[in-house]
């Protein structure tokens, strides 16, 4: 098994129950795909470098998880869909 983090800006114009289920499916995704989550880092809400949809600011999480190599690619196709999910980006981890 390989360790991954996730990189993910949730649209801030969104309220806090739909933030928090955005949040859940993504988990549920890695859990899918037989991923472990290891640690969920919640940076709070920041403002974007530049505007992404005529928004401003995004809630950030980094999501620390082991998977099988496969499983990255899986993730991001379904994630890439996700209505409140403005970037995210899924890169290995050197341990």
């Amino acid at each position: 098994m390989n360790q991954y983090e996730l990189a993910l800006v949730i649209n801030g114009k969104f309220a806090d129950e739909d933030r928090d289920v955005a949040l859940e499916k993504v988990k549920a995704l890695i859990e899918r795909f037989d991923g472990n989550i290891a640690k969920v880092d919640d940076w709070g809400k920041r403002r974007l470098a530049y505007e992404i949809q005529k928004v401003r600011e995004g809630f950030y999480y980094f999501i620390t998880f082991e998977s099988e190599a496969e499983a990255p690619a899986q993730i991001e196709k379904r994630i890439r869909i996700m209505e409140p999910v403005l970037r995210f980006l899924i890169v290995k981890a050197e341990v």
